[in-house]
């Protein structure tokens, strides 16, 4: 929400001095601003869509809808705002004329600039409270909810943005010349694709299905294994459903000689232990077996019974 506010407000004060300078910058920045908007706006769209009640055709929910619109985001930061600048910068440098009234462009890139940092240092606060230890790079690669990632990249970019749009109107009221107007457009084009390309590489990861982090996968089997009933995990899966919802199914090995009622308590137990650890995890499936080196070596996706098919995880 301040991403968008700020935006807003930044696009419209661009538009304005574009139309009082020429400055192709300007319009680049204006359309990047605008852009971003309502690259907030398709955010806040897709986390409210998320938020439906699962049906029989969707029975996991709709949770991966954020990330479907973080893809979207991609998609518009690359076609709207990237290659528009390109294109704007290039037609500026074939055709270049003078900046005018050069107050204006001066004076929204600076209120631009404060506006930015403000979003910016939001974003970075509420980031904070989620990267714990690790770095930035390793938080936009690992983060699964795809909005702080994609708020974190867009104000970063646009800052840049705004230094490179008030490096080329400097040097364009400088030199007299408004080729360089028309080369910081392009290079503002340039970061908005590189960003751009970031985002869809991190999103479409999100798409096809990504386990749960380290440090929760160690919980899980930690808090499966009671040490009597269940003596130890053959092997675990985990896929996250939506930022905020987890699938975990697992084979877990009991005592040859437990009963049927101690191993669906055993099972209910182990269940109830995930998901106080790792609260996430929403959907589990925990299939008992009797441990066998040979079978657990060759993984979930070879192991057959005698003479049948390949065994298949069952809800208890």
């Amino acid at each position: 929400m301040a991403a968008l506010g700020a935006n807003l407000a930044i696009a419209a004060s661009k538009f304005v001095a574009f139309a009082f300078s020429g400055s192709s910058s300007m319009l680049a920045e204006g359309v990047h601003s605008l852009a971003d908007s309502g690259n907030q706006a398709l955010l806040l769209i897709g986390g409210k869509k998320a938020q439906r009640e699962a049906t029989p055709q969707h029975p996991f929910g709709y949770g991966r809808e954020r990330y479907i619109y973080a893809f979207l985001v991609s998609i518009v930061l690359f076609s709207v705002g990237g290659m528009f600048a390109i294109y704007e910068g290039y037609e500026k440098i074939k055709h270049p004329h003078e900046i005018e009234h050069w107050y204006w462009p001066v004076g929204v890139l600076v209120f631009a600039i404060i506006a930015e940092g403000f979003s910016f240092r939001t974003a970075i606060k509420e980031s904070n409270e989620l990267r714990g230890k690790l770095s930035w790079s390793q938080f936009i690669r690992r983060a699964k909810a795809p909005e702080l990632p994609v708020v974190l990249l867009e104000d970063f970019g646009a800052l840049i943005g705004l230094v490179l749009a008030l490096g080329g109107v400097g040097l364009a009221l400088l030199t007299g010349d408004g080729v360089w107007d028309g080369i910081g457009t392009v290079c503002i084009g340039v970061l908005l694709v590189l960003i751009a390309l970031v985002l869809a590489g991190e999103t479409k990861s999100l798409l096809l299905g990504e386990s749960a982090g380290l440090e929760d996968v160690q919980k899980i089997e930690a808090a499966v294994v009671d040490g009597h009933t269940v003596t130890g995990v053959i092997h675990m899966r985990t896929l996250h459903l939506g930022p905020e919802e987890l699938l975990v199914a697992a084979k877990i090995a009991v005592q040859h000689d437990d009963t049927a009622a101690q191993v669906a308590t055993a099972i209910n137990a182990a269940e109830a232990r995930i998901r106080a650890a790792v609260p996430i995890a929403r959907v589990i499936y925990l299939e008992p077996d009797i441990y066998s080196e040979a079978e657990a070596a060759k993984g979930p996706d070879r192991e057959a019974t005698p003479g049948g098919p390949a065994q298949q995880p069952t809800e208890h």
